[in-house]
């Protein structure tokens, strides 16, 4: 299992949201920079970024902040907020990305997915974001009709890298992964499923890598990280070894 650090993005700032409202963030580092070398000095080996201003407006916000991330590191980076387009995939693997989250767009526009796939194979990620198990979009100000596993269902053959699943109600609170939902989407489908929302600690982790059925292929740490409650040595020796 890859344990990928996460670097959310308002503003310039490394934040963390409760609940996915901006409204309630916190910030964490304000050089976005520093913070990706930080999360490589401890050995992590890839970033996950999100630009949340970038989720709201529908496009791309913090580009200083993700190119000073880029420059910072040389470890894999997955950035997802606002790309909802093929010229803003292109525009942003070419810069030096190594994948490219798409949410929003996913659900109003799966063809885009399909193609982006097919013109970047290896290098697209679905974001699957769910409220009472019901798809978010729009920053998740916005809840769709359709199951988190009825739209994984939509790309199973499409070549889509990874789907970050992230359980809204749980994401910045420490109250735990939702494993069992998370199981259920990595059964579903045939595609690597990362898991993403209230990671609190080392028993998450755990937890995740026990899971019967198809194993979970990452798990995205926020707030556990930011705030000393999860070692990152003890995390990257946990999740190196067999499940």
């Amino acid at each position: 299992m890859i344990l990928y650090p996460a670097i959310d993005l308002k503003g310039g700032q490394c934040v963390r949201l409760a609940q996915g409202d901006m409204a309630r963030a916190t910030v964490y580092n304000p050089d976005p920079g520093a913070q990706a070398a930080a999360f490589k000095a401890q050995g992590f080996e890839w970033l996950h970024v999100v630009d949340l201003d970038g989720a709201f407006a529908g496009n791309s916000v913090n580009v200083p902040a993700v190119e000073a991330i880029l420059k910072a590191t040389d470890v894999p980076v997955q950035l997802g907020g606002g790309i909802r387009s093929l010229e803003a995939i292109a525009n942003w693997l070419s810069r030096g990305l190594a994948r490219v989250i798409l949410g929003t767009v996913a659900l109003r526009d799966p063809d885009l997915v399909v193609r982006a796939c097919k013109l970047f194979p290896g290098r697209i990620a679905v974001g699957i974001d769910a409220r009472d198990g019901m798809v978010a979009v729009e920053g998740w100000a916005e809840t769709s009709e359709i199951t988190a596993i009825d739209l994984a269902h939509r790309f199973e053959d499409a070549g889509v890298a990874a789907i970050i699943f992230t359980d809204i109600a749980r994401d910045g609170l420490l109250t735990g992964v939702n494993v069992s939902a998370t199981a259920a989407l990595a059964d579903a489908v045939k595609i690597p499923i990362i898991a993403s929302g209230g990671l609190a600690g080392l028993a998450d982790i755990e937890a995740l890598m026990k899971v019967p059925g198809t194993p979970i292929a990452g798990a995205i740490s926020g707030r556990a990280l930011y705030d000393g409650r999860l070692d990152p040595a003890a995390a990257l020796a946990l999740t190196k070894r067999a499940a």
